[in-house]
């Protein structure tokens, strides 16, 4: 291995002893390692380290976990039923009672206990799956939202700001480093012609017309941990967690799971939309969501479903002009490819705008029923 794991490991509160320590997981940005323990009944641990390029605060992102999962499991604990230790991330402690530690040289590591009898999936391949999803990030959010937003740090300054990436996009279309923008002016226009709308939910936000929630801004499936049955326990990478709005969640989320290609489809008319997957989702999100929703978070959730891929083909496209120097590529123009599929998929959920609107509605009304029929 890279590191002197074992020392590392040494410095935190663990319980028994390490027998195996192997990599674990498919993430991109931190490395995690699977920690074994040799007495079966205590846990087992994840260990990793935590990228602290692209997360340039790791004291301030670790308070935000601290922030987060403890309210978490406060909240848990008054609702009959649950199981907080299951249903929340368990940060084990260092042994001078810090949430991370710092080697020799500079990296940074954090240690969770391990959730055994969990899975979690890639890709979405059932309705039920899909309305398990809604069910965990839906009470992700509500879990979390009498929790003052301005307590979070913003750990990706500007994340989901649409704003500042069309600045970044525009900046880099002067610059043309690499000569390509002659050969995307198509892919150029289709961003203006939309660039105004796009700006809804960041100018709502602003006019304070939509609240800033705590929100997970990263919720592609494979981040929530199902129990062995399929069912939603446990959401977990946090490093994004931070103030946003509740359709960004929503439109991320939706974007995998819509979507019936791959996220580079270079066969565009292979992409097209899985409705009733949607419609699943969207059902177990209401379930827990639609209890603290405004009227207006409500409509702002189909605004979501447009802007997320029309922002990440903004990423996608900006990176193919600037060099292809942030998103790893396997081949010439990949980010271009990756550009005209989200604008693809971009087109298909234009065409299915009202339908997908009446499906919210349909589902945000059911949810105010069933809670006024429990009241």
């Amino acid at each position: 291995m890279l590191y002197n794991t074992h020392q590392i490991v040494s410095n935190f509160c663990i319980e028994g002893n390490i027998e195996t320590m192997v990599p674990y997981g498919s993430g991109h940005i931190n490395d995690t390692f699977y920690l074994k323990n040799t007495n079966a009944a205590l846990p087992d641990y994840l260990l990793q380290r935590i990228n602290h390029h692209v997360f340039k605060n790791v004291p301030a992102l670790m308070r935000n976990v601290q922030l987060v999962t403890d309210h978490l499991k406060t909240k848990l604990t008054q609702i009959p039923g649950s199981n907080p230790t299951k249903e929340v991330l368990t940060m084990v402690w260092t042994r001078d009672e810090q949430s991370f530690f710092c080697d020799a040289k500079g990296n940074y590591w954090r240690m969770f206990c391990f959730l055994t009898d969990t899975k979690s999936y890639d890709q979405v391949l059932t309705g039920r799956q899909a309305y398990e999803g809604g069910k965990a990030f839906g009470k992700f959010q509500m879990l979390l939202s009498d929790l003052d937003a301005g307590l979070l740090h913003e750990t990706i300054p500007g994340f989901h700001n649409i704003s500042m990436r069309l600045d970044r996009l525009n900046e880099a279309v002067l610059a043309d480093p690499e000569n390509r923008v002659k050969d995307i002016l198509n892919e150029l226009t289709f961003v203006m012609e939309r660039a105004r709308s796009m700006v809804a939910i960041l100018n709502l936000g602003k006019e304070g017309k939509l609240p800033l929630r705590i929100t997970h801004n990263d919720t592609k499936f494979n981040n929530i941990l199902l129990d062995v049955n399929d069912r939603e326990q446990c959401v977990i990478d946090l490093d994004t967690v931070m103030p946003g709005y509740v359709a960004y969640d929503f439109g991320d989320a939706i974007r995998t799971i819509i979507n019936t290609a791959a996220e580079d489809e270079a066969d565009l008319e292979k992409i097209s939309l899985n409705i009733s997957l949607f419609k699943a989702y969207t059902e177990g999100y209401f379930k827990n969501a639609g209890s603290f929703l405004t009227e207006l978070e409500v409509r702002s959730l189909s605004m979501g479903v447009l802007l997320i891929p029309y922002m990440q083909g903004v990423r996608f496209l900006t990176d193919y002009i600037e060099g292809d120097t942030y998103y790893k590529i396997k081949f010439a123009g990949h980010n271009l490819q990756r550009t005209r599929a989200q604008f693809q998929l971009l087109k298909k959920l234009e065409e299915a705008y009202d339908i997908l609107e009446q499906i919210i509605q349909s589902q945000a009304k059911e949810s105010v029923q069933l809670t006024a029929d429990i009241k």
